[in-house]
């Protein structure tokens, strides 16, 4: 891994396939952070959109929540019930500490979750890529959030709050938009409607010549429902607050790990399960 400007470069036998900016210079509106943008395909082929016109707070790949205590760590604007979407002075940001390791392949990063010059949550993130084939590889991302403060630290999401099927919130991937939707499958189900807001093993998006699969690797991780969009953007999350509230108390740890397969050409359903299993079991 190469690091210039505050920015690594991810690689898969030898070759680049993500690029981490650690201190991103975005107007507070956006709840600044740090995130993986581009990433690509062994082949070149970018999979990754950065401040897209249709949502300018979407950020590559990297953690995003719309409610920490009442605050935005999401960017844009904020849920309010009986009001909708609506513009609030209440961003946080994402503050990159250090890295307790930096390796060609991965690293473990260190954040701080700040809004009003209160610090939060503390992060530990560990994203690490691995080879699967000649075509495809792994992006292994964990995060643990622990409460620092002497109270309780909830989490929610614009489904809490009141707005339906919107419990995005944690993990999230903004996927590359083309002229054509892509496809959304899991083991099961076919389709955004199908999946969106369901428990799945895994989950994929197949674009044009391009197929991420998504899985969560623990227990925990695997109990939050997917979030997904296609039809009007094309974007996977892992649900933190899909029903209610998750709630994190003074010292404890909110642990999720989310595996990805990120491959050139389209998968099939037995394709996309051979690599996650693969990908998983490393």
């Amino acid at each position: 891994m190469t690091m210039t400007n505050d920015s690594l470069v991810l690689r898969v036998a030898g070759r680049p396939v993500g690029r981490y900016l650690t201190r991103s210079e975005l107007p507070a509106r956006l709840s600044p952070r740090p995130y993986l943008h581009p990433v690509t395909t062994l082949s070149g082929t970018a999979v990754t959109e950065l401040s897209p016109a249709d949502h300018l707070h979407h950020l590559g790949v990297g953690v995003a929540v719309p409610d920490v205590e009442g605050y935005n760590f999401w960017g844009g604007r904020t849920y309010v019930q009986g009001q909708g979407p609506t513009e609030l002075d209440n961003h946080g940001s994402q503050r990159h500490t250090a890295f307790q390791l930096r390796d060609p392949d991965g690293f473990v990063e260190e954040l701080r979750w700040v809004a009003s010059g209160i610090e939060l949550l503390r992060e530990r993130r560990t994203v690490a890529a691995t080879e699967l084939t000649d075509t495809a590889w792994a992006l292994d991302f964990t995060f643990s959030l622990t409460n620092i403060t002497g109270e309780p630290v909830s989490i929610g999401s614009p489904a809490t709050n009141g707005r339906p099927g919107a419990a995005y919130g944690g993990f999230f991937w903004r996927a590359r938009k083309e002229a054509e939707p892509p496809r959304v499958f899991t083991a099961e189900s076919e389709g955004e409607p199908e999946v969106h807001g369901t428990r799945a093993d895994w989950l994929a998006l197949a674009g044009g010549d391009w197929t991420l699969v998504f899985a969560g690797a623990t227990d925990t991780t695997r109990r939050d429902p997917w979030f997904v969009r296609a039809d009007e953007y094309p974007g996977v999350g892992s649900s933190l607050a899909h029903d209610e509230r998750v709630p994190i108390e003074p010292g404890e740890t909110l642990v999720r790990r989310v595996v990805t397969v990120v491959a050139d050409g389209r998968l099939d359903r037995g394709e996309a399960a051979a690599l996650i299993r693969k990908a998983v079991s490393r």
